[in-house]
């Protein structure tokens, strides 16, 4: 299953919520432990989705460029019509 960067932050925020309401030190503590994991998760998430856009565009951009090769280099049918 593949979690999104506002499933993390929303994790986030409820423990960061929990956090301020608690009247216990660990239970504070816990909480804010669990909220600093959750951002580092969502940092990481949008940096993956960062890199995976920048991948495709790479790979959208090499395929086209070898499409473009690939057609240069092959000689025109007989029976394709010429310009």
């Amino acid at each position: 299953m593949t979690q999104t960067f506002d499933f993390y932050d929303q994790r986030a925020n409820a423990a960061e919520a929990e956090a301020d309401k608690s009247t216990l030190a660990n239970v504070r503590e816990r909480e804010l432990r669990s909220a600093r994991a959750w951002r580092e998760m969502a940092d990481r998430q949008l940096k993956i989705d960062a890199e995976r856009v920048k991948a495709d565009a790479e790979r959208s951009a090499r395929r086209a460029a070898e499409r473009e090769a690939l057609e240069a280099a092959t000689p025109p049918r007989w029976d394709e019509p010429t310009h």
